[in-house]
């Protein structure tokens, strides 16, 4: 028996010749039908194969030793940048207080002449405007009584009113407006304080910091330690001669904590997870108003790792760290790039927050309704943030909603089914009409 006829009796295919094969209009129509609607369903399943969904992970934060950017923009429209200061702290006992790297204070006009922006200035110890250039080589200026900082412009020496200020605050003594201080009245400190007396202040930029519990605060008056507790030199604060006081209403224009999801990538979280606003700091646009100088805002934070890897990434910067390396790699990235990697997966955090205010005179809630809350007395006025750590951590991965094999057995299913049904169709509008032509003919 020849090869070619072993098959024959296998054939589920069956022919026709061509003189049996009977062709309609309706039949032509059926068939552009099914065809326009096989392209369609093709074009379809070629879109969801090329669409990008976003995965969500939750695993346990395995990290050791790690640092975290805080990247922050908020306005005082009522203090002006000359007794603002931003002082860190966290649980192992580091501290950061009067924080220079990083942020820069931006003057703000009077609320009443608008508000706009007068001057911007880095917090840089040391800058030009401190210098006094014009004094003899030889001069040391006194401290009053007090150590000279070590990182004055001259060893043992207090050059500068913001050294004598420094060196007064390494003893935790009350400054003031610089009265009877030589290198103050020397550089109108007083005269140019009263000067922004109605001006407001904006803060901005970022600190990197322990991944560990702590808190960051903004607060008038240098800060120094007194025995155990941290205090402010609140003197400058309170003896204001604007009418009112200066008060702590502020405007959260910005506060977040790691990098910004680039918004290719905030746009995919919205698609895939439209019930969540995880990639959305809920802190932005935030705002609190006071007349009360001695009142205080609490903000407690609840700081969750999270990681984005794009379509086509590695995961290995999700690998635990070992102690101390990651600490190390952190220094010397440059502020503002910590937590980017070169394959595009961003190491960043979300966070939830719930919020407090007070008047430091205490005294119960009774104007609201509620006699029976209680608030303490004292205190410090200004915006504190304290944040903690999660020990989850969320994993937000890009993948294709369906793999190539899944596009390919999708296509097959669509050109199959619509073939059979569009058969089926046919078949029937033929059978019925050549049904009735029959009862015609009758």
């Amino acid at each position: 028996m020849p090869a070619k006829s072993r098959f024959t009796r296998l054939d589920a295919f069956t022919k026709t010749v061509e003189d049996a094969r009977v062709r309609t209009t309706s039949g032509g129509i059926v068939t552009i039908a099914s065809l326009l609607i096989v392209l369609y369903l093709v074009w379809g399943e070629w879109a969801d194969y090329r669409r990008v969904v976003v995965l969500p992970e939750l695993i346990v934060d395995k990290g050791r030793g790690e640092k975290m950017e805080i990247h922050l923009n908020i306005s005082f429209p009522r203090v002006p940048c000359e007794l603002l200061s931003l002082d860190v702290m966290d649980v192992s006992g580091e501290q950061q207080t009067g924080v220079m790297h990083g942020v820069s204070k931006v003057r703000l006009a009077p609320v009443a002449e608008g508000g706009q922006v007068i001057d911007v200035k880095a917090l840089d110890l040391h800058s030009q405007d401190d210098v006094a250039l014009h004094l003899d080589p030889d001069y040391c200026g006194g401290c009053y009584g007090a150590t000279a900082p070590p990182n004055a412009i001259k060893a043992g020496c207090c050059n500068t009113c913001e050294e004598v200020r420094e060196a007064y605050a390494s003893v935790s003594w009350a400054f003031g407006r610089g009265e009877n201080v030589e290198q103050c009245e020397r550089e109108h400190y007083g005269e140019r304080l009263d000067s922004q007396r109605h001006e407001g202040c904006r803060i901005e930029g970022g600190l990197r910091v322990n991944k560990v519990v702590g808190n960051f605060h903004i607060a008038p008056g240098r800060s120094f330690s007194n025995g155990n507790m941290h205090v402010h030199d609140l003197n400058n604060y309170f003896e204001s001669p604007v009418d009112g006081g200066h008060t702590f209403t502020h405007e959260i224009h910005q506060l977040r904590f790691g990098p910004q999801l680039p918004a290719e990538a905030a746009r995919n979280l919205g698609a895939s997870l439209p019930w969540t606003n995880h990639h959305l700091n809920p802190l932005d646009a935030t705002a609190q108003a006071t007349t009360d100088p001695a009142f205080n805002y609490m903000y407690f934070v609840k700081v969750v790792s999270t990681a984005y890897i794009p379509l086509g990434a590695t995961a290995t910067n999700l690998l635990p760290t070992r102690l101390g390396a990651s600490s190390s790699a952190s220094d010397l990235t440059p502020l503002g790039r910590h937590g980017h990697s070169d394959d595009g997966s961003i190491e960043t955090h979300q966070y939830s927050v719930t919020s407090h205010k007070r008047s430091l005179g205490g005294g119960s809630d009774a104007a609201d309704g509620h006699k029976e809350r209680l608030h303490a007395r004292g205190g410090i006025p200004g915006v504190f943030f304290s944040y903690d750590i999660s020990p989850m951590k969320v994993i937000n991965r890009e993948e294709r909603s369906k793999s190539f094999v899944g596009f390919l057995t999708g296509v097959c299913a669509v050109i199959g089914g619509t073939l059979t049904v569009a058969a089926a169709i046919d078949r029937g509008v033929y059978e019925g009409a050549t049904r009735i032509k029959k009862l015609h003919q009758r």
